[in-house]
């Protein structure tokens, strides 16, 4: 029995790397199953993983403190960096639909945040450290105070006490924060029965960015006219899917004539249906092109539509306009789903791994596409690590570059949670221009970033949690929650009543803007209660990394100011 004992000290208690693993590998596995627990319509996930490491710290248990360090930094960059990867290819095209608008709003909201933060060291006198603490708790953003805490190691201004302090203060504030969002949300969705909104998007189903309509051509000054013509008069993006002749049902090609009385199935952007009806004739709205079921093989006509997966890395990153599709194999390419975001089929457009093209022809041309383009989802199982770590390692150094601001002492650094998240999203938006290979599938993507939040949770929670309810019950901890519920709250509502109530924005479009901005996934699944669709989850995925960027920066400006 002595000896059981003796082994489990040394496995369990004795801080050792071996223990470290263990114990980490414990505390992960008691949050992640705590996490799936339901408190009315909140879980808190994988942040049960960080309140574990706290208990099991305030309990006594104790680790090597250079592992958990490495734990904790090396599960931020593989979080951060895999985040970047999956936004990417979708974060640039979300910007030109209204994407810029609402990150524009998600960074007026980290500005009154700050602001905010600033009132509240003025009138109640805390230390900035830990209000900036306190604020990574309340917006529910860990690697805002990992940014925080390596600049203040960086210059050497703060001790170990500090340090932990602010930790704890993020700690403190972070339930509130999740549960504040969710009750700002509740807030906005009561306002918004009273709000005349306009901007709705999308309801319900696929987040397109193309418009399927079609036309009848009565327009004499058309007559006549082909394909290459119509789309230099037009100056528009748009690709013509099918032409309807009289009973025949015609492929468009750039030579191809129309002519008066036929129709058009275009596909486009909805913002020039306009101007394309005045151009074509009209607009024939009878069938609705845009249904998320419909059948495109049972229109009656010669011509089957089907997607095709791009799996061949010679094609990764060549302009779909120098494959010659069209003129090769008499077919069409009329949209490409890229991360779930419908684009046009520009000849300018380049084209990545994981693409799904849709491809409209007759079903023996499809076929010898499909083996062109490989159309073979298992060859995109195995992931490519090299592209992975070299985005890693250049993310990293990237985030080690202080950039220094005039009239300040001190330079900025993007640390380990900016560097890595903006190389992130660059290498999955345009590393294939450079024939960088970054695809990962869905189901790897989530499984890294889990890996890397769960590790930096429990690193986190186990490093700072041994005088947690201490610092609740005798110290500062029950201003700590008070102000952190202030900085959750306000800035949420005072940003939700001017977007659904000025702006006239969508309570879809609101939700996921500020779940995006507050870095707050739990209440985006409040926020898909809310409303039917994907909006919230599309406009969150478009607002999330530049509001993390933004909040990391200026929440490192800030900190200079005062230490």
């Amino acid at each position: 029995m002595e000896q059981l004992t003796h082994w489990l000290s040394e496995q369990f208690v004795l801080p050792s790397i071996t223990q470290t693993i263990i114990v980490l590998s414990l505390v992960c596995v008691l949050g992640l199953w705590l996490g799936k627990f339901k408190f009315g319509n909140i879980t808190l996930g994988v942040t049960f993983v960080f309140f574990v490491g706290i208990l099991a710290s305030h309990f006594g248990l104790r680790c090597d403190a250079s592992m958990l360090s490495f734990a904790q930094s090396l599960g931020l960059v593989i979080f951060v960096y895999a985040l970047g990867l999956e936004v990417g290819p979708s974060f640039f095209p979300s910007l030109k639909h209204g994407g810029v608008l609402y990150n524009m709003i998600s960074v007026v909201m980290v500005f009154i945040t700050l602001l905010l933060c600033y009132l509240i060291y003025l009138l109640l006198g805390i230390p900035m450290p830990h209000i900036l603490g306190v604020m990574s708790g309340a917006v529910t953003n860990t690697p805002v105070l990992a940014a925080i805490q390596d600049t203040m190691t960086q210059m050497g201004a703060g001790d170990a006490k500090m340090l932990a302090d602010m930790a704890l203060a993020c700690a403190v504030s972070y339930p509130l924060g999740v549960v504040g969002v969710i009750l700002a949300l509740a807030v906005m969705g009561m306002m918004a029965k009273k709000i005349k909104t306009q901007h709705h998007r999308n309801q319900g189903g696929e987040h397109n960015h193309t418009f399927i309509a079609e036309y009848e051509v009565t327009n004499p000054a058309m007559n006549g006219v082909d394909i290459k013509q119509l789309v230099n008069m037009a100056n528009r993006n748009f690709v013509i899917s099918r032409i309807w002749h009289g009973d025949e049902t015609i492929l468009p090609r750039y030579n191809s004539v129309i002519r008066q009385g036929d129709r058009l199935l275009v596909i486009g952007s909805e913002d020039d249906v306009p101007l394309l009806s005045t151009l074509f004739g009209h607009q024939v709205q009878e069938h609705d092109w845009n249904k998320p079921d419909i059948n495109w093989d049972s229109l009656g006509d010669n011509l089957v539509s089907r997607r095709i997966i791009v799996t061949k890395s010679k094609y990764n990153g060549v302009k779909l306009g120098a494959l010659r599709l069209r003129n090769e194999y008499g077919i069409n390419i009329t949209r490409i789903d890229r991360a779930g975001v419908q684009l046009l089929a520009n000849p300018s457009l380049y084209l990545q791994l994981g693409d799904r093209i849709t491809v409209v022809g007759e079903s023996q041309a499809i076929s010898k596409v499909s083996d062109l383009m490989g159309d073979q989802i298992e060859l995109l199982d195995k992931p490519k690590l090299t592209s992975f770590f070299g985005g890693m390692l250049l993310g990293c150094l990237i985030g080690m570059i202080p950039f220094y601001i005039p009239s300040m002492s001190m330079p900025i650094k993007l640390g380990l949670a900016g560097g890595p998240i903006i190389v992130g999203i660059l290498m999955g938006a345009f590393g294939p221009r450079i024939h960088l290979t970054t695809y990962i599938t869905n189901s790897a993507t989530q499984l890294v970033k889990q890996l890397g939040i769960v590790l930096y949770m429990a690193g986190l929670g186990l490093a700072s949690g041994a005088n947690f309810f201490e610092t609740i019950l005798h110290g500062s901890g029950l201003l700590w929650v008070a102000v952190g519920f202030v900085i959750t709250m306000l800035p949420t509502l005072i940003v939700g009543f001017m977007a659904l109530k000025m702006m006239k924005l969508d309570l879809g479009s609101v939700a996921g803007l500020i779940c995006g901005s507050m870095a707050n996934p739990f209440a985006l699944e409040y926020a898909d209660t809310l409303v039917k669709g994907d909006e919230p989850s599309v406009v969150y995925a478009t607002v999330y990394p530049l509001g993390m960027f933004v909040r990391i920066i200026t929440a490192q400006i800030l900190l200079l100011f005062f230490i």
